[in-house]
């Protein structure tokens, strides 16, 4: 069991969407919170917020998608104290047809999802293994289970935050140090599927951002592998037999993606996309 109590916490996207939400539950458990965002005014509004709740807040404005200059960052932050937890939670979707991807849209959104939690994992491991403890925690998705027509690259970001955590949980066993991996659903009030303003489908399950805040803090406390985050906890049951079905059956998991409205929606995401472009 993680106590979250007084720990130092890193916390990535933490200015906006769900990751406010899972600074608010640290405030509350007494966590310093050294919050990451490329909005200072962002980061002043949340370390206000978290002084308010009981906690520490500590605002670093930096751009995560500069993968390069992470040991920046982490010399920045290591000048403040030791990291006892990360949480990568920082990340972005770009909706298209995989054929309209340029590359920098490619590059941008597996820098963001997948290669910034794999580097500042890389960087604050050795000291968390010094010490004999800590824990990081990776956000993903349920399109990390199961690919999301329209936005492949976001599913492929995420599936590979997801492997990547199952193999290196593997390689930590018995250090002191845990990995632990949320996957949400839909998220009906804040985050990307808010940004859009395209309903989701309300057969595929949703949840609010402070379920997702909460799976966090259960996940540290109960060093728990993975979580899914999909509304109630029967809705959590079926989508966990689906996805284990899906694993014999991948053509049943596309019509389910096509019956559901994932298709749909994601057609849809991306017109509301180029019409605020």
């Amino acid at each position: 069991m993680t106590i979250i109590a007084g720990k130092t916490i890193l916390l990535t996207g933490a200015s906006r969407g769900i990751g406010r939400f899972i600074a608010h539950e640290l405030a509350q458990k007494q966590a310093t919170v050294i919050c990451i965002s490329r909005s200072q005014e962002g980061l002043d509004r949340i370390c206000s917020s978290i002084n308010a709740l009981g906690g520490k807040g500590m605002g670093i404005p930096f751009d995560i998608s500069n993968v390069e200059q992470l040991p920046i960052l982490v010399e920045k932050i290591e000048n403040i104290g030791s990291v006892d937890i990360l949480i990568n939670n920082a990340g972005i979707e770009i909706y298209k047809v995989f054929q309209d991807y340029s590359i920098k849209d490619i590059q941008s959104v597996l820098s963001i999802n997948l290669l910034a939690a794999m580097e500042l994992t890389r960087l604050l491991l050795p000291n968390m293994l010094n010490q004999g403890s800590g824990h990081i925690v990776n956000i993903a998705s349920l399109a990390a289970k199961k690919g999301h027509p329209y936005d492949s690259i976001y599913s492929a970001s995420k599936a590979g935050l997801l492997m990547w955590s199952n193999a290196v949980r593997q390689e930590l066993a018995s250090t002191g140090v845990h990995i632990s991996t949320v996957c949400p659903g839909y998220i009906s009030n804040y985050g990307m599927l808010a940004d859009t303003g395209v309903p989701a489908p309300k057969l595929a399950g949703i949840s609010q951002a402070e379920d997702v805040a909460k799976a966090v803090i259960r996940a540290m406390e109960l060093n728990q592998a993975e979580i899914i985050v999909n509304g109630n906890i029967m809705m959590q049951t079926l989508t966990r037999l689906l996805l284990a079905t899906e694993q014999f059956f991948p053509r049943l998991g596309d019509a389910v993606n096509r019956w559901l409205g994932v298709t749909r929606l994601n057609q849809m995401r991306i017109k509301s996309c180029n019409q605020r472009e």
